[in-house]
């Protein structure tokens, strides 16, 4: 758990969906949605980069909200690829939204690892977002739709998970910028200080 957090279960598609929350010092002025990588292969809202994706937002001043998918942690359910975790991220955003009354009408910043770039990715056909963030996308499953140009996508060079060719070969049709990390592999060992600092900087310019 990361210092500052709290949790809490509300009720989900498929029952009980766990959510954590982070917040910074000040009010914060907007929210970011954190998805986990897949739930069949060990993710969960702890996973390191989806927690360093939280602390990087609440550093810039959002309410950074993480969830369990379907089936994961304390959430009910059963893995339904990707189709009801999207139904499971937009009732976390919604209840955000509750949560955060005065930030409800503001686009949402979508951030994701893995299997939870694939889901936020299903989530922007729906929510409008103020900007997507995603790490070590699952680009085998996206569907042919285009991004956002501004979206931030990082990969790493040595990612054995989801192999760099693939994710180019999926940008490059949309012409989508990406940051190779040298030498990094799918889980960013080593390298989450630089990729929250690779994002904050991104995020500001």
């Amino acid at each position: 758990m990361t210092r500052g957090e709290s949790r809490t279960t509300i009720p989900g598609p498929a029952g009980a969906l766990e959510v954590a929350v982070n917040l910074p010092a000040e009010a914060p002025h907007g929210i970011a949605l954190v998805a986990h990588p897949n739930p069949l292969q060990g993710g969960t809202l702890d996973n390191k980069v989806a927690q360093t994706l939280a602390k990087t937002f609440v550093a810039l001043g959002y309410a950074s909200v993480r969830f369990n998918f379907r089936g994961a942690g304390k959430s009910d359910g059963h893995f339904s690829d990707g189709i009801g975790e999207t139904d499971d991220a937009l009732a976390a955003l919604l209840f955000a939204r509750t949560q955060f009354a005065d930030l409800a009408a503001l686009p949402p910043v979508l951030a994701g690892f893995s299997f939870g770039s694939y889901v936020q990715a299903r989530v922007a056909t729906v929510v409008q977002p103020k900007r997507m963030v995603l790490v070590g996308p699952a680009v085998g499953r996206f569907a042919a739709d285009t991004l956002p140009a501004d979206t931030i996508v990082i990969h790493g060079e040595q990612d054995d998970v989801v192999p760099l060719a693939d994710v180019l070969a999926w940008a490059r049709p949309q012409q989508l910028p990406i940051v190779v990390f040298p030498g990094c592999g799918h889980f960013f060992h080593g390298r989450l200080p630089q990729l929250q600092q690779t994002i904050t900087g991104m995020w500001q310019r």
